[in-house]
């Protein structure tokens, strides 16, 4: 099984350290915790993540969602946390063709929005709330 681990200093404003095994970053980033509820606020927020430009969020009365990424319903029963934290951190390390952008990377990176350079668009601490929010998201019902 391949292993990479990506190293940085945990400063904030900075990329957390991790390792990518298989299609996942196992561990927390920082060993941080995540809480579902920021994490839900992070998604739906359009100035920062920005998810509800290609996804589709479950109980929500957003409108122009998109349709590019897959819907986030369900997504928690689809992949694991592990699986979330790297599709979040960096999509391009399970999927070098990925078109959803690096949340938590700096480097490598090409038209950047000037609020973004040097530092990751999500925080460690983001991150975590996020792939908490995802991980609790449960299959529609039918």
């Amino acid at each position: 099984m391949l292993a990479l681990t990506l190293l940085a200093a945990p400063v904030a404003g900075q990329v957390a350290s991790f390792t990518v095994t298989g299609d996942a970053i196992e561990a927390p980033l920082d060993g941080l915790q995540g809480d579902p509820v920021r994490g839900e606020a992070v998604v739906r927020n359009r100035e920062t993540a920005n998810c509800l430009i290609c996804h589709a969020i479950p109980d929500t009365a957003e409108r122009f969602m998109g349709e590019i990424g897959p819907p986030l319903a369900g997504v928690g029963s689809r992949l694991s946390p592990g699986q979330i934290r790297l599709r979040v951190v960096d999509p391009t390390l399970w999927n070098p063709q990925a078109i959803m952008p690096a949340y938590h990377r700096t480097e490598g990176l090409v038209r950047v929005d000037p609020r973004y350079r040097d530092h990751p668009v999500l925080s460690a601490q983001e991150v975590e709330d996020v792939v908490a929010y995802l991980s609790a998201l449960e299959a529609p019902r039918r």
